[in-house]
């Protein structure tokens, strides 16, 4: 399933290959992606993945274009297990903090809510204070500890 979006400041679809450089600036800014995987890779690996097959059954990762500029600004991650869907989600440091990610895990919850999901996971390092703080404003309440991970967790039935 092709996956595009539109909220109102962004659109979420597949990477293109001019993303690339952009998504290499913050994913590779080590300092930024404290709390992340998926970082530190040359061009090729990343492009091996972003521009590759990619199925929700797997994981796939998708762009977040700012609509006014067309600049990539941030990417999510979806993943499905039956009615279960695992979400991740990184902002560039040049956009943090302005409501982007409220904005687009929203608009995705509320896409995929309507495409039957039950259920939404998403993992967060503890340390993580501000994607914690995200998570509960998007109403997910704390599930369990696995590994290094708090899972944070969403049933729509309760909430949507």
């Amino acid at each position: 399933m092709m996956i595009i979006l539109k909220t109102p400041r962004c659109l979420i679809r597949p990477f293109e290959r001019q993303d690339i450089e952009s998504f290499m600036t913050y994913r590779n800014d080590l300092d930024w992606m404290k709390h992340q995987s998926f970082k530190g890779l040359t061009r090729e690996e990343y492009e091996n993945v972003l521009l590759g097959e990619q199925s929700l059954q797997h994981g796939m990762q998708l762009a977040i274009i700012d609509q006014a500029t067309e600049e990539l600004i941030g990417d999510v991650y979806i993943q499905q297990e039956d009615q279960t869907y695992w979400i991740g989600y990184t902002i560039a440091p040049t956009r943090a903090r302005q409501g982007y990610a409220f904005e687009v895990m929203s608009g995705l919850i509320r896409h995929l809510t309507g495409q039957g999901a039950k259920e939404f996971k998403a993992g967060v390092h503890g340390t993580n204070t501000a994607s914690i703080a995200l998570l509960k404003k998007l109403k997910f309440t704390f599930f369990a500890t696995e590994l290094d991970e708090q899972i944070y967790r969403l049933d729509v039935s309760d909430i949507w």
